[in-house]
């Protein structure tokens, strides 16, 4: 009867303090749950790039790919998420062509590059984003600003994330000054 009872004391004990740790726990923060003073990513939307200066864009691109020997797919998207312009450099592989769309849309609806996406699935573990319609958590999707207004956005695909994500960086600077 004494062992019984020593034991269900001892289960009790150890509930209890395990109770207490997992409230202590979940009294921290979850960084999701974190509210900011400022709304992040909340640069407004200006007009849609026009189809000369997209095209500028992915000729610039275009260059730094040649420059390079790597074959990419290049999109941009205006304000509104729409396809303005794309070109398939010949040998891009063609599951990239739909990939490349996709980053230009997102950066464009998201206000946000889409590396932020990629940085928050992989370092941040926030896998919740993955739920969210048109995200993708890849490298190589840029929002295009000018005079503080997002015109639209470029995407690029064909290579790594980070082969990617260069030759986007290059194009959207023919926008971001």
């Amino acid at each position: 009867m004494k062992s019984r009872t020593l034991t269900a004391v001892f289960l009790a004990t150890g509930l209890l303090v395990a109770g207490a740790a997992m409230a202590q726990q979940s009294a921290a923060p979850n960084p999701p749950d974190v509210i900011p003073d400022k709304m992040p990513f909340a640069i407004p939307y200006g007009a849609p790039i026009s189809m000369d200066r997209a095209q500028a864009v992915i000729q610039a691109a275009v260059a730094e790919a040649n420059k390079r020997g790597w074959q990419m797919n290049v999109a941009v998207a205006d304000s509104g998420a729409n396809l303005v312009a794309f070109a398939r450099m010949d040998g891009a592989q063609l599951a990239s062509i739909p990939i490349a769309e996709h980053k230009a849309r997102a950066a464009a609806k998201f206000r946000r590059a889409t590396q932020v996406f990629k940085d928050a699935v992989q370092k941040a573990d926030f896998k919740f984003m993955l739920t969210l319609d048109d995200v993708i958590a890849s490298s190589g999707g840029i929002p295009l600003i000018e005079d503080g207004k997002i015109i639209g956005a470029v995407g690029c695909s064909g290579g790594t994330d980070s082969q990617d994500e260069a030759i986007c960086t290059v194009a959207a600077a023919t926008i971001n000054k």
